[in-house]
């Protein structure tokens, strides 16, 4: 997803909110009662969207002849991940009610048909829209119908509904601000251990988004998620389950989620009896961190903590009295409770991955004591540190930990330590993540240590596929801007030469705008020589691999080699585009200026000129929004490489570092990453993106000017109630 496509997302997240916020505040409801309703239209546009694009698809396979023409079934939609909604639940149907109907009621039928015609949603779809007026839900509904949200894709929604989930979550309408774990973080997950068969549990499993990424990654392989997986859950609140319920239909999957405290519950046993101890193929979770005060004698027999208790303290009570509720024993961290939860959930080929506090990986004491016996299962495989702010509601620091209980004999004393909080992608002041390319550039380190070479090169190549694919469309970008240039050079020139019999304007005022022109003539010339100069050696760079991308590692340093100068000459080239730019919109201006003349006017369409600069401007940011996408894929490569240069595995110093038992245990057992991999040398950034670094000070400016005029509203409401 591109940097401008992210804004525009977080764009419709801050309008979508204010639409919800001012339901509230006209409805005098609490964030805990308007947030089910709320979600619950987001649900039903989801899920719209998703049957439409189904339904387009189906109609596809019968045209193409792929499905018979045949009444549809509910499972021609779960296929594709979608619900057959009945008609009175699509959202264009609720649209088009008139005016008389009572809109409340017909959402609550909405919300009802679907719970009658899909078994997992019976019951945990919101029906309270009665306390809302028709008229706000009306124009709820409305907001919610913008071209950009009939037309958005799943990953948009999905960043919709964890938005959602997030503001709610600070308006403590969630577990009092209860956090989620950010999709990049999830995903990284998945791609480690790879969630694509058996029983996967998650025994937090909050609004259910690890399921959700399982089964993407699950679909990416080309496989079919529910013959592939069964999901399982737990969460303490039911109202966080009826969201995880919800996210789970709307993405056409189904799970087992139960309403629990997995400190103390283990609800869940399999179809044939067995629990899920010992039995799970895979365990994926974030769970709340730092939680303090567990009752220790509820859990002290309990068979998920095979490494004991982490420590144990006990309440001071009342003074000089003898209360038990008081002084009852109690883990005072239950972090160390949930990794060997975690631990203990796994078969025998089992794999876990999970978001744990940074401060867990070298904590001391008890807790050391339980990370020894874990480090001495050989079961800890692979240790991910994040930095601050992926959190939408923290802004602490994580890690990501990852346990391999199949791990061949060669890397059982192993441990891979990664620390990743040098590599981010800014997406707003307060939050970072990863783009998709440095979490594939991330995930083939993992590749890497495990010895999957050829997985590592096929990125490698892909990164050359999709060079060759950008460097292609570059001629036609750069054909339209030059289009629109030639256009408005055109005009300008035509008013010039017009110029020259009128005597109202001075000769100064004619050599200003004809120097203008000269200026930009120069230009072009220069920039014609350099754009034959890189079209002929993209071409050429076409020729040698488009066909045949090099799949072994010496072929593809040759061809990033070769490319190297056509990166520069791209560099180089964007240079000149804003430069032409520059001068012919200067020229604009020059001509604006003469054509305020009464006789010179006939001669020049100010508003056709207007439009053409304009027009020019959106040929110009695409032409090099191209030209660095041919580069960006380059310089992908070109990470991967120089850190990697044989495609093996080697430590690289303040990124990773493949470790032993005997230094960790030489390390008081820790399993922070930064204790290892060192200090990477410093770099001089050559692609340093000086536009880039505006945007993100301008988006980081809008954001704080944001954040001081909801400040001063609030504090103007204040100061108003105290009757100041």
């Amino acid at each position: 997803m591109t940097t401008n496509a992210l804004h525009n997302i977080t764009k419709i997240e801050d309008n979508l909110w204010e639409a919800a916020d001012q339901l509230r505040a006209n409805s005098k409801l609490t964030s805990s009662e308007y947030c089910m309703p709320v979600l619950g239209v987001i649900f039903l546009r989801h899920a719209t969207n998703r049957y439409e694009a189904a339904l387009r698809q189906i109609e596809a396979d019968k045209t193409a002849g792929k499905i018979p023409n045949r009444p549809l079934v509910k499972a021609d939609f779960i296929k594709r991940r979608a619900l057959m909604l009945p008609e009175q639940s699509r959202y264009g149907y609720l649209l088009k009610l008139p005016s008389g109907k009572k809109l409340k009621e017909a959402l609550v039928e909405a919300m009802s048909a679907i719970e009658d015609d899909f078994e997992p949603l019976a019951g945990q779809l919101p029906k309270d829209y009665h306390i809302f007026d028709d008229t706000l839900l009306e124009d709820l509904l409305r907001i919610f119908d913008s071209e950009a949200l009939r037309t958005a894709s799943g990953d948009v929604f999905g960043r919709i509904y964890e938005y959602f989930l997030m503001k709610f979550s600070i308006q403590g309408a969630q577990d009092n601000g209860e956090f989620f774990t950010p999709p990049v973080l999830v995903q990284t997950i998945v791609n480690v251990i790879e969630p694509d068969h058996g029983v996967v549990l998650d025994p937090a499993c909050g609004s259910g988004g690890m399921f959700v990424q399982s089964s993407h990654f699950i679909e990416h392989e080309g496989l079919d998620t529910m013959q592939r997986v069964t999901f399982y859950g737990q969460e303490r609140t039911a109202t966080t389950i009826r969201l995880a319920k919800m996210n789970l239909a709307v993405h056409g999957l189904e799970g087992d989620i139960r309403e629990a405290n997995s400190f103390y519950d283990d609800l869940h046993r399999l179809q044939d009896g067995r629990p899920l101890w010992g039995n799970c193929d895979f365990v994926m979770a974030n769970p709340p961190f730092n939680v303090d005060m567990v009752d220790a004698d509820r859990i002290k027999g309990d068979r998920r903590l095979p490494f004991g208790l982490p420590g144990i303290s006990k309440g001071k009570g009342k003074k000089g009295e003898n209360d038990p509720k008081k002084n009852k024993a109690t883990v005072s961290n239950g972090n160390y409770l949930w990794i060997s939860y975690f631990h203990s959930y796994l078969n025998d080929k089992g794999r876990a991955g999970f978001v744990m506090s940074s401060q867990a990986s070298s904590a001391g004491h008890g807790e050391a004591e339980v990370r020894r016996k874990l480090v001495e299962t050989g079961d800890v495989d692979v240790m991910i540190a994040i930095r601050s702010n992926f959190f939408y509601t923290r802004t602490v620091p994580c890690e990501l930990w990852h346990f391999d209980r199949a791990k061949p004999e060669e890397r059982k004393d192993q441990v891979l330590m990664l620390d990743a909080r040098n590599i981010y992608r800014k997406v707003t002041r307060k939050i970072y993540d990863f783009s998709p390319e440095q979490l594939a550039n991330l995930t083939a380190i993992v590749w890497l240590y495990r010895g999957q070479n050829h997985r590592f090169l096929g990125l490698v190549q892909d990164y050359l596929g999709k060079l060759n694919e950008e460097a292609a469309t570059i001629p036609g970008e750069l054909d339209r801007f030059e289009n629109g240039l030639n256009e408005l050079r055109d005009q300008l020139g035509d008013f010039a030469e017009d110029l020259k019999d009128l005597e109202v304007a001075t000769t100064e005022q004619k050599s200003v705008l004809d120097d203008a022109l000269a200026e930009l003539k120069t230009a072009e010339t220069a920039y014609r020589d350099d754009r034959k100069s890189l079209l002929d050696g993209l071409a050429n760079f076409r020729r040698d691999y488009q066909d045949a991308l090099p799949s072994e590692n010496p072929d593809q340093h040759a061809a990033r080699e070769a490319f190297e100068p056509l990166s520069e000459k791209s560099k180089g080239m964007v240079k000149q585009i804003d430069l032409l730019y520059k001068l012919v919109a200067r020229c604009t201006q020059l001509a604006h200026e003469l054509a305020a003349i009464e006789e010179a006017s006939e001669f020049y369409d100010r508003r056709l000129a207007g439009k053409r600069v304009k027009q020019l401007d959106e040929e110009r940011k695409l032409a090099v929004e191209q030209l660095k996408l041919a580069a960006y894929f380059h310089r992908q490569i070109v990470w991967l490489q120089e850190r990697f240069p044989e495609a093996q595995m080697r430590a690289v110093p303040g990124l990773c570092k493949v470790i032993s038992r005997a230094e960790i245990e030489a390390a008081d057992w820790s399993l922070t990453p930064g204790r290892y991999v060192g200090v990477a040398p410093p770099e001089v950034d050559e692609d340093f993106d000086f536009e880039q670094t505006l945007r993100d000070i301008h988006i980081e400016l809008v954001d704080l000017n944001r954040e001081a005029f909801e400040l001063a509203a609030k504090i103007q409401e204040n100061f108003e109630e105290l009757g100041i």
